[in-house]
């Protein structure tokens, strides 16, 4: 698997949302009802994502120069971590939140906070993040993670 992680541009836009909406539809399905599911896939319309890419310090992973995952650090938030279907469990996961961990220390965030999908929150605990808190918002449920980093 010869990946490359590199910071997003506005260019990928079309890329991420095709991504995100993949992976929101075919993983979160069974842990979210249809009115959730639909509601986070309006939020990464293409345009939005321009908007998230002026917002947020967004990375995408590649294979074959093909966009397979991106994720982003937004302060000291992970946020919009989201890896294609069928590219799940190959480690590209670890391998951008390795990415936004290292940008984090690089801007002195001390400790990083994740809003987690019922889905994800396996992947983020083997990653060493522990459960903070459980937010609601509507029908949608979301763990807040935590993880210190180690200082540089």
């Amino acid at each position: 698997m010869d990946l490359v992680i590199r910071q997003a541009h506005s260019d990928d836009a079309e890329a991420i949302s095709q991504v995100i909406v993949a992976a929101v539809r075919e993983s979160n399905g069974t842990d979210y009802p249809a009115s959730v599911i639909e509601s986070v896939v309006m939020n990464f319309a293409p345009e939005r994502v321009i908007e998230l890419l002026e917002q947020r310090l967004v990375f995408v992973a590649l294979m074959d120069g093909k966009i397979v995952g991106t994720g982003a650090l937004d302060g000291n938030a992970v946020r919009s971590l989201f890896v294609a279907p069928q590219q799940q469990r190959n480690g590209i996961g670890q391998a951008l939140m390795a990415r936004i961990e290292k940008a984090a220390l690089a801007r002195g965030v001390e400790v990083l906070l994740v809003p987690s999908s019922l889905t994800a929150e396996h992947f983020y605990t083997c990653l060493g993040y522990r459960v903070l808190r459980e937010q609601l918002h509507g029908e949608e449920r979301t763990l807040i993670m935590t993880k210190p980093l180690p200082h540089l």
